[in-house]
């Protein structure tokens, strides 16, 4: 196990808790971790005899399998368990769920819940290390860390730098990481979108709030694309899927007046045509498949720092 150094917490929860050494702490981790993916052996023993449960009551791909591999790269033992079977169907409390499951030797529960804050009640009640993998639109912290992550890798110190988050921000728990994970390590942060999608009150937290894309265009070393979920239509909460596109939409043209040497980046799954066209998500600015890559790397270093920290309390 490494040292646990500045992180001394047993959970995930969210960065909107951590401090800025906290962030860096995970993401220095992180880098030790991303050469295992190069290995011709991908493995490590840092989590060996360890029980990792993924406890996923929304669907999830990216996410619920960069954590399954994170798990067995480092060797733990890895129980999957959907909101379809598991107990709570049944009328079973998530925190009984979550005794039960941890009287049966579990050690690490990520947990990906529709409900904001299941995670932190979960954490209060087990003393099992509780990683939070999205909870209503409350935080994604991993997400958060590993778009991070790569925007150091490409771009050094974030420290005045000007990362752009696109899209829903109202819905999105990934946007409010990136926030807070952004603003404690220097970074300059706008949001951009229809009024309906990005409220007012986020400038509370300290960004910038853009409703004419064209207008800050050149400003950003990094645009973030976050997806549209097109239910949100339905709602009337923006015209037509067209006109979004239009308007907010990352187009070749749009790429063409950025910065050179922009970053394109985009939690997935992407909505190819509408947050972003086909010849940006696949082109040179595009760090997309990077990102799921340093999401391995990020996952693992934080089950481990949870562990080791866990371990030293206990």
């Amino acid at each position: 196990m490494p040292e646990t150094g500045h992180w001394k917490r047993k959970d995930l929860l969210g960065l909107e808790e951590l401090s800025a050494d906290e962030v860096l702490h995970v993401l220095d981790t992180a880098r030790g971790f991303s050469e295992i993916s190069t290995r011709s052996i991908k493995k490590a023993p840092a989590l060996r005899g360890k029980v990792v449960l993924n406890l996923f009551f929304e669907p999830s791909t990216r996410t619920k399998a960069s954590f399954s591999l994170a798990a067995q790269r480092l060797s733990a033992d890895l129980v999957d368990i959907a909101k379809e079977a598991s107990s709570t169907v049944k009328g079973e409390s998530l925190v009984d769920t979550g005794r039960n499951l941890q009287a049966m030797g579990v050690d690490i529960v990520v947990i990906r819940h529709q409900q904001a804050g299941a995670p932190q009640l979960l954490a209060r009640s087990l003393e099992a290390s509780v990683i939070n993998a999205g909870d209503g639109t409350h935080e994604h912290p991993t997400q958060g860390l590993l778009d991070i992550f790569t925007m150091r890798e490409k771009l050094g110190d974030l420290r005045g730098k000007k990362i752009a988050l696109v899209g829903d921000i109202t819905h999105s728990r990934v946007a409010r990481s990136n926030i807070w994970g952004l603003r404690k390590l220097g970074a300059e942060v706008g949001l951009v979108g229809p009024r309906t999608l990005v409220p007012g009150s986020f400038a509370d937290l300290g960004v910038n709030i853009h409703y004419n894309l064209d207008e800050v265009i050149d400003h950003y070393d990094v645009f973030n694309i976050l997806r549209i979920q097109l239910e949100r239509q339905q709602k009337g909460l923006f015209p037509s899927v067209r006109e979004y596109h239009y308007l907010y939409g990352i187009d070749s043209t749009r790429l063409r007046r950025m910065k050179p040497g922009v970053l394109i980046m985009h939690p997935g799954p992407i909505n190819r045509g509408v947050e972003i066209s086909q010849e940006v998500a696949d082109g040179e600015n595009s760090v997309i498949l990077r990102q799921v890559s340093n999401g391995l790397a990020v996952r693992m270093a934080v089950m481990v720092l949870v562990q080791s920290a866990k371990e030293a309390h206990a």
